[in-house]
């Protein structure tokens, strides 16, 4: 049988078009309550952590906070982002489950706190074999693209103190396309996605497990954030995920293959990633023409552009509304026209 790549096809149909529409409103009751706002997320009581298996000797750890991504093995273990800080002991409760060995390597896939919040709490508790010199504490080595440090560093707010403490900011960046790393017998890359959810983010593809973390470049329960702030920018974000899903390869009927571990939501796979990027595409485009046809914000709001997905992505309150989406991507295309 003759396998046939849909990587570069619109899935979204008449059929998925017509269940979006009648399912919308029951799916947006039942919609969890988003994370916090990424600059100063709203403190909250921790959560259970629940930890899932996605392939080989990578699992995921989920629960309040952006999802955590685990590599275990003989040499230690490696964690993509470490999600809130008042979950951090949780969170290494849930990594003891899975492995007793030291944590070498911490990787951030970008600075917000729902992802790098833990970095100060789990970094001192391992051990980086390149850290270890006379006088000097052992702990994880904390792997980002250079402008994660930079926004983590910053003085931020009325108290000007950083975003996080400096014990979790990131002691080695990189500043290319990508980075390489060796870790437990697998190739690991962190890639470079500019100008996309953020300027710093990285997607970390562990080649071996066939299995790609993409931190907030996608998530399964809702619109893309697009911090312009921090240089988030709705086609840079639309690249990526194009980029991802070119690293990605199904299975049989375009499902299972590589492993995709969101940001935020459920494991997921290529076919995954196609509806959610040709849905933010069709969205983008519509506003796009819109923008050409001399329509303001609230006429392009009052329209409803994201109608047929907002009852898989959408919110009506929370950290991240429809109507925000809708608002960040109206205001990158206007400024770019």
């Amino acid at each position: 049988m003759v396998q046939v790549s849909l990587k570069r096809r619109t899935v979204a149909s008449a059929v998925v078009l017509t269940l979006l529409a009648v399912g919308a409103a029951a799916v947006q009751a039942a919609q969890p309550a988003r994370r916090g706002q990424a600059a100063a997320p709203a403190a909250a009581p921790p959560l259970e952590l629940v930890t899932e298996h996605v392939r080989g000797n990578i699992y995921m750890i989920g629960g309040d906070g952006g999802n955590v991504t685990v590599q275990i093995g003989d040499e230690g273990v490696l964690i993509v982002d470490s999600g809130f800080a008042q979950n951090a002991q949780a969170l290494l409760v849930e990594i003891r489950k899975l492995s007793k060995e030291k944590i070498d390597y911490i990787v951030n896939t970008h600075y917000h706190p729902d992802h790098t919040g833990g970095n100060a709490v789990i970094a001192p508790t391992g051990e980086f074999v390149g850290n270890v010199r006379v006088g000097v504490a052992p702990r994880a080595a904390i792997w980002a693209h250079e402008n994660v440090l930079t926004r983590v560093s910053t003085s931020t707010g009325s108290v000007k103190e950083p975003l996080i403490p400096a014990q979790g900011w990131p002691s080695e960046t990189y500043f290319t396309a990508s980075q390489e790393l060796v870790f437990n017998d697998e190739p690991i890359q962190l890639i470079h996605m500019p100008n996309a959810h953020t300027d710093g983010d990285s997607v970390v593809f562990f080649r071996r497990a066939d299995v790609i973390a993409t931190g907030d470049l996608f998530n399964t329960t809702m619109y893309p954030y697009i911090d312009a702030a921090a240089g988030g920018n709705i086609n840079g974000y639309i690249d990526a995920l194009n980029r991802i899903i070119d690293l990605a390869i199904p299975a049989a009927n375009e499902e299972g293959g590589t492993m995709i571990v969101s940001g935020h939501g459920r494991i997921a796979d290529e076919y995954d990633l196609l509806v959610y990027r040709d849905a933010i595409t069709i969205i983008r485009d519509r506003i796009a023409d819109m923008i050409a046809r001399g329509m303001t914000l609230e006429q392009v709001q009052a329209a409803r552009p994201s109608l047929d997905y907002d009852g898989i992505y959408g919110a009506t309150s929370g950290f991240w509304t429809t109507t925000q989406f809708v608002a960040a991507v109206y205001n990158n295309l206007k400024q770019a026209k």
